[in-house]
């Protein structure tokens, strides 16, 4: 076996000391949202020197053993597009990770094509890794050998890919960029939640926008049936109906669980098990008076402010500097810096590079390579 699987206190005591005396480590998160209903931590895979572990954080508490290694930046972090599971660690277990080498930064910012970790290690290694349990229900037990053997492949040749990639960085000029680009991404992934207005559901269902107010009102009652039913069963909230079934569920005014059935795409399971609760509540939609209704909401139904005409023109101008460099570079234009920062730019006309580089998403080396001729399209003085 080429792994080592840590689910009982002895094995978690050996992966421990292994990171206690290592100076990097390669990591990798395992979550069970497209299954459960919470995106919760299932599975870590850690290669430290040369073993591979895998560990168990629905059987063991992962923070005793990597909470003090993975905050320590003198430790590198080698991990493949980290962004989702940097999430995953802060959430569930309040780690918020230092001393990260995102492989998938390095690679765009090399300009590589086919930036996922399967078509590096092929192009690189010949490795070829299976996409077998990219869908894999994580959160269930017992895990199949062979799927503890696919999740370990995902961190078992980061070190050799990382070597390469900081090599080729360091040639291009760019490990700079590398590094900040990986403390952003380590900084926005531990930064406090956004304060703002609460989530509504109806906005997250494409084409609620178009609904009368009594029908948003109904849809609005409907998600909500569907959360609760998700949560007690732990299952992701589109496999117990998706959101067209339920659109066209509240479409025609359900009156019985047989008109639940009739709706191509509604499970019947569903419909006759749950239905009739999902019933009377759109029958209180439709009797509520108009005072009760809750519309799509009004900010969301504006959209953002569009920029105004000059604002995009300015824009334009600045995206040629942008692309005439990424272009120059090899690299993606939105690598380089994105058409949203570029907005921003327009919008908020910095006057020096220290004005420029206080606008979000203008890291150092974007002020570096692209800011005194930003400044010059925006008319001031470098």
């Amino acid at each position: 076996m080429s792994y080592i699987h840590v689910d009982t206190e002895r094995a978690a005591h050996g992966l421990r000391d292994a990171l206690a005396l290592a100076d990097r480590v390669a990591l990798d998160c395992e979550a069970a949202g497209f299954h459960r209903y919470s995106n919760r931590l299932c599975l870590m895979q850690a290669t430290v020197g040369t073993q591979t572990y895998i560990f168990d954080p629905l059987a063991l508490d992962p923070v005793p053993v990597f909470g003090e290694v993975l905050e320590r930046p003198d430790v590198q972090i080698v991990m493949h597009g980290a962004d989702f599971d940097l999430r995953l660690l802060g959430g569930d277990l309040g780690i918020r990770l230092r001393g990260l080498f995102d492989t998938q930064i390095a690679a765009g910012l090399l300009g590589l094509e086919g930036l996922g970790l399967a078509a590096l290690l092929d192009a690189r290694f010949g490795v070829k890794l299976s996409k077998k349990y990219q869908r894999a229900d994580w959160a269930d037990r017992p895990l199949s050998d062979d799927m503890l053997e696919y999740a370990a492949n995902d961190t078992r040749y980061l070190f050799e890919l990382a070597d390469q990639l900081a090599a080729e960085l360091a040639e291009a000029g760019r490990t700079d960029w590398a590094e900040q680009e990986c403390r952003a991404l380590e900084a926005a992934a531990g930064g406090p939640a956004v304060v703002g207005e609460p989530d509504d559901p109806v906005l997250r269902v494409k084409g609620a926008r178009e609904l009368s107010p009594r029908q948003v009102t109904a849809l609005r009652t409907a998600l909500v049936w569907r959360d609760e039913i998700a949560r007690a069963a732990d299952r992701a909230i589109f496999r117990v109906v998706g959101d067209g079934p339920l659109l066209d569920a509240v479409a025609i005014h359900p009156r019985s669980v047989e008109d639940l059935v009739a709706v191509q795409g509604f499970p019947g399971r569903l419909a006759r098990t749950e239905g009739e609760a999902l019933v009377r509540r759109l029958q209180s939609v439709a009797d509520a008076p108009d005072e009760a209704l809750e519309p799509y909401p009004r900010s969301t139904q504006r959209g953002p402010g569009r920029p105004t005409p000059e604002v995009e023109e300015l824009a334009n101008r600045l995206k040629d500097v942008r692309n005439r460099r990424a272009d120059e570079l090899g690299l993606p234009r939105g690598t380089v810096l994105s058409n949203s920062v570029l907005v921003a730019i327009a919008t908020e006309a910095p006057r020096s590079l220290e004005e420029l580089g206080a606008i979000d998403g203008m890291r150092p080396w974007r002020v570096e390579l692209l800011g005194a001729e930003l400044l010059e399209v925006l008319g001031a003085r470098v």
